[in-house]
């Protein structure tokens, strides 16, 4: 027998609470949810497009969803979405990704922030929305998100969000803003090796780690242990050098006991040349790793940019958040966890081996293949 859509999602939506009064409840959370998240898969990036698609597809989804008035109208979607709790419903998704796959030991985890960039209300004075997602990288999978008001609270954000991850054994890595001696302590406690961007908001020790490391490398070390690492990287007339250097002498380093685990420093020295022009960046970190690996540091820093390419662009080009302008309530911030399951089951739908926008196209197109998506 096969087994409805509305009943997959619902196994995992089934506690969301219905922000709505009874006598409001013309339609069903189920079919609301159902709707909206195979219209999202199949293109719509708008709760108009949302309606449309409902009523494009009314005879396929009449044959596993309730619709007792039939297909709800966009403001319907609207209003429900703007209503839905968004932290209920974004523990619900993050559920269903915990059903599917955990990051597991030695694996690396990223974690960083994105901002909505329509999001903002000018007359209502709303900030726009800024998600900090967790980004498990050996199996593109996200494995969480919290929202905050502003990029300056991802300091406060992240520790809410590590709260929520199972971590033992795994290396996370942090961008400079999430460089603190608290969210050190955080991950040591939970069990996680770390990888911390040192840059200028820490500007006493970034100077001291910048300084002892130019110098360390300028010397060849001296008779300090180091481990070094290169890898050689070119296309379309462009060649990338990058050169990683970790070493674990930091008994030096007066805060050393003020970072939780704290066991070694890295610099990585990416060189890029195209055509005649050679450019040069160094950029430095405090990692609880061993200095004596620095392939494993170099492995960690460049799947750090993972989720900004395999979640953050796509997000941008293939559901075009950034353009996104729904505002109303919560609807700006649970439209964001509509896109996200959908690049979910479209990322791990692998018989179509075409981009995302195509596989939102042939979603829209194709009811089976829409059944492939949603792993039915």
């Amino acid at each position: 027998m096969t087994v409805s859509p509305a009943a997959t999602i619902m196994e995992h939506f089934q506690f969301l609470p219905d922000p709505r009064v009874d006598r409001t409840q013309e339609h069903r959370l189920t079919d609301i949810l159902t709707i909206a998240i195979c219209a999202v898969i199949a293109g719509a990036d708008s709760w108009v497009a949302v309606e449309r698609f409902g009523h494009a597809k009314a005879a396929w989804l009449q044959t596993f969803l309730a619709l007792p008035n039939g297909i709800p109208s966009h403001d319907t979607f609207g209003r429900v979405f703007a209503a839905l709790d968004p932290v209920a419903f974004a523990e619900c998704f993050q559920n269903w990704i915990t059903s599917v796959a955990q990051a597991t030991a030695g694996r690396i985890v990223a974690l960083d922030g994105k901002t909505l960039r329509q999001s903002f209300d000018t007359a209502s004075a709303k900030a726009a929305i800024h998600l900090v997602s967790a980004w498990a990288s050996h199996n593109h999978l996200l494995l969480g998100q919290v929202k905050t008001e502003a990029k300056s609270n991802e300091i406060t954000a992240i520790p809410q969000l590590l709260k929520l991850l199972e971590l033992q054994g795994c290396i996370v890595t942090i961008d400079a803003m999430g460089c603190q001696k608290d969210i050190a302590q955080q991950l040591s406690a939970q069990g996680a090796d770390y990888v911390l961007a040192l840059k200028g908001n820490h500007p006493t020790a970034y100077e001291e780690v910048s300084t002892f490391l130019d110098t360390a490398v300028a010397e060849g070390f001296g008779h300090y242990s180091y481990d070094y690492y290169e890898t050689v990287d070119g296309d379309h007339g462009r060649i990338e050098i990058r050169r990683v250097w970790s070493t674990s002498a930091i008994d030096w380093f007066a805060d050393r006991d003020q970072w939780s685990g704290l066991r070694s420093f890295g610099l990585v020295e990416a060189q890029r040349t195209v055509g005649e022009h050679t450019s040069i960046e160094r950029r430095y970190y405090l990692s609880s790793l061993p200095g004596d690996d620095a392939q494993q540091l170099s492995i960690a820093i460049r799947s750090h940019w993972g989720i900004e390419n395999s979640l953050h662009w796509v997000l941008d080009v293939a559901f075009r958040e950034d353009d996104c302008r729904i505002r109303q309530g919560h609807a700006d911030q649970n439209f964001a966890t509509l896109r996200r399951i959908a690049l979910h089951l479209l990322k791990h739908e692998k018989t179509a081996k075409v981009g995302f926008q195509t596989k939102r196209l042939m979603s829209g197109w194709d009811e089976n293949y829409l059944l492939k998506v949603l792993n039915i």
